[in-house]
């Protein structure tokens, strides 16, 4: 359920560069995944957003959806594919040459391939790490000099860093690493004030996750935390919080947005609250 106070702003003035905020035109049109959710809660309050994707559609249809809900707003769309570390560099040189200047980054970019243990090779092990991993590396690497102090940085992780219930160990290997590199960005960038954490995620309603649900029947059907699985609106205000000056404090930090399924909190769908 999307909830939102038009009256808050304190975005406004910021850039904040969204890698994996594209979205493809089509679909179920109510359906949004997390990063075209937190690209538009972010212009909800104010930010001018840079929307990054491997597919510059996807990205230009995000952009195209925050200029319509703000009008003459100068939000920006860029192709990278951050699994490459050519188009990282890429990214950051374009956004130097423009004189863009971040105030914060999110890093919601992600690719699986649901394969079993015994049917990952070297190569498909090296691709879903690829971007998943050494590619949010790349991009914080690259990010944190030209920030500005005080900016902050969010990772999107999942549940599956901690549960291997959906046998699919690349994918999970590669958001358990997240915990580290999230801690060591939060160093590195400690000095100038910059803040680093973790947005994890659990069963959330995206087009992602129907296509996980379609490859494993079954995997939102049990009881589930409220009798429901979160929306990408959970996932962007929890990443719009971690920005914000009220997590000013908060470095380091996992935001586990779950609803309590990690610890067993779920009920069956239908059933009376």
């Amino acid at each position: 359920m999307e909830t939102f106070s038009e009256t808050r702003r304190d975005f406004a003035g910021r850039t904040v560069l969204v890698v994996g905020g594209g979205q493809a035109a089509g679909g179920d049109p109510q359906l949004v995944g997390n990063g075209r959710a937190i690209c538009l809660r972010l212009a909800q309050r104010g930010a001018r957003v840079v929307c990054a994707d491997r597919d510059l559609e996807a990205a230009r249809h995000t952009v195209a959806a925050l200029e319509a809900q703000a009008p003459g707003a100068q939000h920006l769309a860029l192709a990278a594919d951050i699994g490459d570390p050519a188009q990282v560099r890429a990214l950051f040189a374009t956004l130097a040459e423009g004189g863009i200047v971040l105030d914060a980054l999110v890093l919601n970019a992600g690719i699986s391939d649901r394969r079993p243990l015994a049917e990952v090779t070297p190569e498909s092990w090296d691709a879903i790490l690829g971007v998943n991993l050494r590619g949010h590396l790349l991009c914080a690497q690259a990010a944190l000099p030209a920030m500005r102090s005080g900016g902050a940085i969010v990772f999107v992780s999942s549940l599956a860093a901690l549960m291997p219930a959906g046998r699919n160990p690349a994918y999970e290997s590669s958001k358990a690493a997240l915990s580290a590199l999230c801690r060591a960005v939060a160093l590195e960038g400690h000095a100038r004030d910059i803040r680093a954490n973790i947005v994890r995620a659990g069963l959330i309603d995206t087009p992602m996750g129907r296509a996980a649900s379609a490859a494993r029947p079954g995997r939102a059907s049990g009881p589930l935390p409220f009798g429901r699985q979160g929306s990408a609106w959970d996932i962007a205000n929890a990443a719009c919080f971690l920005l914000s000056d009220e997590a000013a404090y908060i470095n380091a930090a996992e935001l586990p947005v779950d609803g309590g399924l990690r610890h067993g909190i779920a009920r069956a769908p239908g059933a009376s609250a």
